[in-house]
């Protein structure tokens, strides 16, 4: 039985393979499989039977193996029943050849892609083709393959599976369930022009579309460049033609059809499918089908960059959210945002998105705005506040009307301003009682008797408390807001860089800067002059995740106080020093303002009086909205600890830890406990993103880049030179360090250069062991440099490079005067 139909009952898994089986079950059940037929396995046993001892004992020299396999020519009467069964196919007809291994498409293993394929093949070239299939069942990688599952070589024999060749205008892949989400109700199709290896090989990017409850729920149409086409001599790569590569591959109609087939084949098998299809003038085909192998727990997409073609931002407040954040989290932000961004409220544009989990801003919607309101020569403001956009970058706009964008923001300016005026007369106030009134908040919490009790006390005083934190915030960073700009870019011009920085430092002198708090306060802590709980309970939230909920504060971790007095303990000047050396700094570059322009001194200290206000403000704010987190983590930890439901309500929005108290359960935590996995489990994402980003698809990708992911295509090369903003001034030579987290700040040695993604507050007590600081996030006003300023570190912020160029232990010289990274050769 060396032959067998397509469709036989005979057509068993020893007999035909794993794909052959699957194709036979197919053909069966009426599925529209192209017609074929199967060489068997007892074809191939008669073929290898002289050699198969030599095979066994040349397992380690695959070309041995392809030798003997090419040394032997087919039996008779197999090569007469192979080309008799394809003559009945009809004259010359052009058939796919297919190896089919015993140990295939089973449903814990694909081994899908071990053995070869080969298409467009006619006439006597078909035995020469089922030959070569045989021999690949010996490669090197098949042999791994099984050798990894445990597979007994031994045991494996391969049928081969001979089908007409559909000559397909359109094919892909389908599985009906989600891969990405693990979703059960989803049937997930990619579609591409031409044959269907372009796909499976991964050359082209095809369209996606989700078919869900017999509708097409998401599209994705892709820019399809190649596509893979019959020739005399097999098949190709050719390029698409312009006109039909950004146009759909399927209909809706066409590609809900194809999901009816896709719910027939699970129906058959009783389990997720993989499917290979292809469409020949609307006819659909179904080529191969396998169980999905390592079907994912079902997962969530959290992904706002699907909104639209916008250009999105980790800079700004990303620096200060650089988590993947839990549900909790992610509503608490929410509100923050309508809170503390008025503007966020305006209709028609979406200011703010999660994207895989992570906290991005809508820059398209600010150079829109901007743009709209005849501001585009200001556009280097923005610059200053979330970072440099890439020169030639091209930011796509809104798809709001000029007039509209006026018509909505000229009142709601008005209505920001009246607000903005009237808490900021309420400011000093609310400084002076925040952290008494936030313990006393978190105690009432604490001490709530019933779920009834704790969702009263949410509604009666830990949400008003919040948003009146996060309102005060956006009062102190509305403030003068063009002193912060334009302070600095005149005394640039009159002094200089190096002069203009040092006379803009003192921020501490005159009341504490939030951001180098911790790092003072270790200072007295070290000194003996305040107690570790004063420590703990002034600087105690705040940390490099305070933000996220679901962490513990610093405060609530006696070993972190600690690690920061060790790490401090290294470092070749106290926060102390630094600032008093930097005071030296300023008083001789206000002397030699004083010596240039003798009338202007007295309006430039006022001018730079009011810049130290407003970053202090700002910065006072900004703790406080972090110690109302900080309340927030004690209402999720007591509504878990009073429902019963521990820490899952983490993995719920605060809407639904409101239902669980009163008395609703918990829904889709597993999920959504996957999702946040799924995504904590990828590395930090491209400082920018201008349309649809997969972060699963980024991660795998093996050109991925830190600083810039474009759905367009790269229409910005990456750089090589290291450059940013100007932080801090100051030249500094000496090793890098490449340090991707906080929790790894132990391997900053004193005097080694920080080159990371961003800071945050949580890295400020690792600043007095660094030489300089070096950051691909950032701006003039961002933590870096901020940090880095009072302390007298050269700073250069905002490369969007910094760690895609420098690796870890290269000697570099910075440059924080002109903005400038240099890799130095090395020493040895």
């Amino acid at each position: 039985m060396r032959v067998l139909p397509l469709g036989d009952t005979a057509a068993a898994l020893e007999v035909v393979g794993g794909k052959g089986a699957s194709l036979a079950r197919l053909a069966r059940a009426g599925l529209p499989v192209p017609d074929g037929f199967h060489v068997t396995t007892d074809a191939y046993r008669e073929f290898v039977a002289p050699f198969h001892d030599r095979i066994l004992a040349g397992l380690d020299e695959p070309a041995t193996i392809a030798g003997l396999f090419a040394g032997h020519a087919m039996p008779e009467e197999s090569a007469k029943a192979i080309m008799a069964a394809y003559a009945a196919l009809g004259d010359d007809v052009p058939v796919a050849v297919r190896s089919s291994a015993t140990a295939e498409d089973l449903p814990g293993m694909s081994f899908a892609g071990q053995q070869d394929t080969y298409l467009n093949i006619r006439g006597p070239a078909l035995l020469d083709a089922v030959r070569r299939c045989w021999a690949s069942l010996w490669t090197e990688r098949a042999i791994a393959y099984r050798t990894r599952n445990q597979v007994s070589h031994d045991d494996v024999a391969l049928a081969v599976v001979v089908q007409e060749l559909v000559a397909a205008d359109a094919a892909g892949v389908m599985f009906t369930a989600n891969p990405v989400t693990g979703a059960h109700d989803e049937i997930v199709v990619n579609a591409a022009w031409g044959l269907g290896e372009a796909v499976v090989g991964g050359q082209v990017n095809p369209d996606s579309l989700v078919i869900k409850d017999g509708r097409v729920a998401e599209e994705g149409v892709a820019d399809k460049t190649v596509m893979t086409v019959r020739t005399p001599g097999g098949t190709a790569e050719q390029p698409v033609p312009e006109e039909r590569r950004r146009l759909p591959v399927l209909d809706h109609a066409q590609a809900v059809r194809l999901a009816g087939l896709g719910d027939r084949i699970q129906r058959l098998y009783g389990t997720p499918m993989d499917v290979e299809w292809a469409a020949r003038d609307g006819e659909l085909f179904i080529l191969q089908a396998r169980p999905v192998t390592g079907l994912q727990q079902e997962v969530e997409e959290w992904n706002d960059s699907r909104r639209g073609d916008y250009l999105w931002t980790a800079g700004n407040l990303g620096e200060a959210i650089p988590d993947v954040m839990t549900p909790a989290t992610w509503s608490f932000v929410q509100i923050f945002i309508h809170e503390a961004m008025s503007a966020s409220t305006m209709p028609g544009f979406d200011l703010v998105g999660n994207i895989g989990g992570r906290f991005y801003m809508n820059l398209s919607a600010t150079v829109s705005v901007a743009r709209a309101l005849g501001m585009g020569s200001r556009l280097a403001a923005v610059e200053q506040v979330f970072g440099r956009i890439p020169p030639g970058l091209d930011v796509p706009m809104v798809g709001v009307s000029r007039w509209k964008i006026i018509k909505s923001v000229l009142p709601m300016a008005v209505r920001i301003r009246r607000r903005v005026a009237a808490n900021l007369k309420d400011m000093p106030g609310f400084l002076s009682t925040a952290r008494r009134r936030n313990e006393e908040l978190r105690a009432r919490i604490d001490a709530a008797g019933s779920a009834a009790e704790l969702a009263e006390l949410w509604e009666r005083e830990l949400l008003p408390y919040f948003a009146t934190s996060c309102q005060m915030l956006e009062a102190a960073g509305r403030q003068g807001g063009a002193t912060l700009v334009w302070t600095r870019d005149k005394l640039r011009r009159m002094m200089g860089e190096v002069a203009a920085e040092a006379m803009l430092t003192g921020v501490n002198a005159d009341g504490e800067l939030a951001s180098l708090g911790p790092v003072t306060g270790l200072d007295r802590l070290a000194r003996g002059e305040i107690s570790r709980d004063e420590f703990a309970r002034a600087y105690g939230h705040r940390g490099p995740h305070e933000f996220e909920v679901s962490l513990p504060r610093p405060g609530e971790d006696p070993a972190w106080i600690d690690a920061q007095l060790a790490g401090l303990a290294g470092a070749h000047a106290d926060a102390g020093a630094l600032l008093r050396r930097q005071a030296a700094a300023r008083d001789a570059a206000w002397a030699e303002f004083a010596r240039r322009h003798p009338r202007k001194v007295a309006a430039m200290r006022a001018r730079v009086a009011r810049w130290n206000a407003v970053v202090r403000d700002r910065e006072s704010t900004r703790s406080e909205v972090i110690r109302a987190f900080w309340a927030l983590r004690a209402f999720v930890l007591k509504a878990g600890a009073l429902t019963g439901h521990g820490d899952d309500l983490f993995f719920l929005p605060v809407e639904e830890i409101l239902d669980v108290l009163r008395g609703a359960p918990p829904t889709r935590v597993a999920v959504r406990r996957a999702t946040y996995e799924r995504y904590a489990a990828l590395p930090p994402y491209p400082a920018l993103i201008v349309g649809y980003f997969d972060p699963v698809r980024w991660a795998a990708s093996t050109d991925r880049r830190a600083d810039l992911f474009d759905a367009r295509g790269a229409t910005v090369a990456a750089g090589d030179e290291v450059t940013g903003f100007p932080g801090a001034p100051g030249v500094v030579e000496g090793t890098a360090r490449v340090i991707a987290g906080p929790e790894d700040g132990d391997r900053l040695k004193q005097g080694e250069i920080l080159v990371t993604t961003l800071t945050n507050i949580g890295w400020t007590p690792m600043f007095p062991r660094a030489a300089a600081v070096v950051t691909d996030l950032g701006a003039p006003l961002s933590h870096a440099s901020i940090v880095a300023r009072e302390l007298g570190i050269p700073a250069v912020v905002g490369t969007g490079n910094a760690t895609m160029r420098i690796r870890d232990g290269d000697r570099v010289r910075v440059d924080g005067e002109r903005g400038t990274v240099e890799v130095l050769p090395s020493r040895g």
